[in-house]
């Protein structure tokens, strides 16, 4: 499986990119580096005996994220976004959810596979936040977008009641997909500022709101909400 994701990353960048063969390679080099770290993972912690749809399902989004990258850093990389990144970005946020479904409906749900999709997420948010800075479509602060999460994690290392578990939330994952819906529509070309900028400050302004009620909820010690 992983074998097929970095020749479809590989492909994908290949005919994406003027400097296809390069960009080409970034992608798979960096998507085997994920994957090698995904296996490691995989042996210590996956309790099933085989990987199931959803955590291939999570593979290709990862893949589609390596291509994205390879935009981003190849040499000749386009000058600004094009209708098939936003379709690459698309398939990636489409299938969010996805692997979820399957591995609930295989019985094949698992920790490993929450992070895999987690981080998938937060790599995916990143990069399409560089793009739209890259681009033009916003200022620096657009990467807020996808470096939220890791400023949690930073936090994290001062604050250790920052690193408690948080319960479920839905409006959490609604800010989610509004956040890399957000991204994904600024790849379009049409969408151009000052109307990106705005698109942007608002999904920034929300994602902020749904972290900070995190913390608080977590500088509480876990009290109700």
């Amino acid at each position: 499986a992983l074998v097929a994701a970095l020749v479809v990353a590989a492909a994908a960048s290949a005919a994406l990119s003027p400097a296809g063969a390069r960009a080409a390679g970034l992608s798979a080099a960096g998507l085997a580096a994920g994957g090698g770290v995904m296996l490691a993972a995989l042996a210590r912690t996956y309790p099933h005996g085989r990987l199931g749809l959803g955590n291939l399902v999570t593979l290709v989004r990862a893949a589609l994220v390596a291509v994205l990258a390879g935009l981003l850093i190849g040499p000749g990389a386009p000058a600004g976004p094009s209708w098939a990144a936003l379709a690459l970005a698309g398939m990636a946020l489409a299938l969010d959810g996805a692997d979820g479904w399957a591995a609930r409906r295989a019985g094949l749900v698992s920790r490993f596979g929450a992070r895999f999709d987690m981080e998938v997420d937060v790599a995916l948010a990143l990069v399409l936040a560089l793009l739209a800075w890259q681009s033009g479509k916003a200022g620096v602060w657009v990467l807020g977008l996808g470096l939220m999460r890791h400023t949690f994690l930073l936090a994290g290392l001062l604050w250790p009641a920052l690193r408690a578990p948080l319960p479920d939330s839905r409006l959490r994952k609604g800010v989610c997909v509004v956040q890399i819906g957000v991204l994904t529509a600024l790849l379009a070309p049409p969408l151009t500022p000052p109307l990106s900028q705005w698109t942007a400050a608002g999904a920034l302004a929300l994602l902020g709101l749904s972290f900070a009620r995190d913390v608080a909820w977590l500088m509480r010690g876990g009290a109700r909400r």
